[in-house]
């Protein structure tokens, strides 16, 4: 049966992440800058926007099990582009905050359709299929912020132009590729028929997987957000902090061109796993001890090995663990225990911080990332030989 060309899947997912792009980086200074809100409010409409996230990832990851695929992301890209249509003639307060939650609503949707719709490519690796995807996610982040400032001081309505333009894009890319007879005709099964049997031992690295994706995200957020005051502290001007996040996306790029070669030679998912929480885990390590720029530069490379190898390799694992009919499902509650573990990362660090220091935070997400791994080696090594392996 014919298939979703890959092409048109990460095109799809290429503009919407050059699209959200142009709206994240900006949330917080907007709100409070231009808007002149708190940030006790602001950090509470971004808690909003990431709660919107997990309902649209939880109810889209089911949903996609029920109903067509192509119908219901559709429905999320005529979300986006409502809200964004709406944005560009009403920006201010309280439109904007509450257009954020309607948009974490979609993109929570949109992202778990998109990473769902990868698992009807049969003709790929699974491996190949997600790295790729998170390619032209992060490609679409090297593109989206390399842009926003500029398009920012000069007009905040042009901003929400060019993001409406990109979901136009989207829009036409999945209502012209996303029908194919793979898609089309996918078997739709009742509620009932989804309580479908998953070997334990598929559901004990799953289960292990969701725990620590909250975890390592939770750590992972304090790099974008408390970490901007930390370097500040230091004397170390703004733009370089941003410039960390160039660096990031850029080796992502890169690091995931580099992984697609690796994989003709070793074919170990979970081991991509290991040593990418390791990774994310020494990056912390590096943070203790950094001083100066360069320092902060070196820990953001070891970080971006850590999120490029372990990240993709998650959700192409979980896909193989998870019968047909209760993919979605699964991919879903993947993008939402990531979701979680934003929403809570930047409140968990200024406690921290607030009670602590630094130097105290930075050794609580090293420690946690390395209990992480070990729970992650333990579980994977005892439970890896007896479970059942899907297409």
């Amino acid at each position: 049966m014919q298939e979703i060309r890959l092409r048109w899947l990460l095109l799809g997912a290429l503009f919407s992440s050059i699209g959200m792009s142009f709206i994240w980086p900006l949330t917080t200074i907007y709100m409070h800058n231009r808007l002149g809100a708190s940030l006790t409010e602001v950090g509470i409409i971004l808690l909003m926007y990431s709660s919107a996230n997990v309902v649209g990832s939880v109810i889209g990851g089911r949903l996609f099990d029920r109903l067509n695929p192509y119908f219901l992301i559709i429905g999320g890209v005529s979300v986006s582009l409502l809200t964004l249509g709406t944005l560009i003639f009403s920006h201010g307060w309280p439109a904007f905050p509450i257009a954020l939650i309607f948009l974490g609503l979609a993109s929570g949707w949109t992202l778990t359709m998109v990473n769902s719709l990868g698992t009807t490519i049969h003709s790929r690796d699974g491996r190949y299929v997600f790295n790729m995807l998170y390619f032209a996610q992060n490609l679409g982040v090297v593109l989206g912020t390399a842009m926003v400032g500029f398009v920012y001081s000069t007009s905040v309505t042009l901003l929400f132009v060019i993001a409406f333009s990109l979901f136009v894009c989207f829009f036409v890319v999945a209502v012209s590729c996303y029908h194919a007879p793979a898609v089309m005709q996918r078997q739709v099964v009742s509620k009932q028929m989804q309580n479908v049997h998953i070997a334990l031992p598929n559901r004990r690295i799953m289960a292990t997987f969701f725990v620590s994706l909250i975890v390592i995200w939770i750590m992972y957020e304090q790099w974008a957000s408390n970490l901007s005051v930390y370097m500040t502290g230091m004397g170390i001007p703004m733009r370089d902090y941003s410039l960390l996040w160039t660096i990031n996306a850029g080796l992502i790029v890169v690091f995931q061109t580099l992984l697609n070669w690796l994989a003709n030679f070793f074919s170990n998912l979970y081991l991509q796993v290991y040593v990418g929480i390791f990774f994310v885990a020494l990056s912390f390590v590096t943070l203790i001890f950094a001083k100066d720029y360069l320092h902060f530069v070196i820990a953001m490379v070891i970080l971006t090995m850590g999120e490029a190898t372990a990240f993709p390799a998650i959700p192409a694992i979980v896909s193989s663990l998870t019968p047909h009919v209760v993919k979605g499902k699964y991919q879903g509650m993947a993008n939402a225990w990531t979701s979680v573990g934003r929403a809570f990362g930047p409140l968990f660090g200024g406690l921290v911080i607030d009670h602590a220091s630094y130097t105290l935070l930075f050794i609580i997400a090293a420690g946690a990332i390395l209990l992480i791994l070990g729970l992650n080696a333990v579980v994977i090594s005892s439970n890896q030989h007896n479970v059942e392996i899907y297409k």
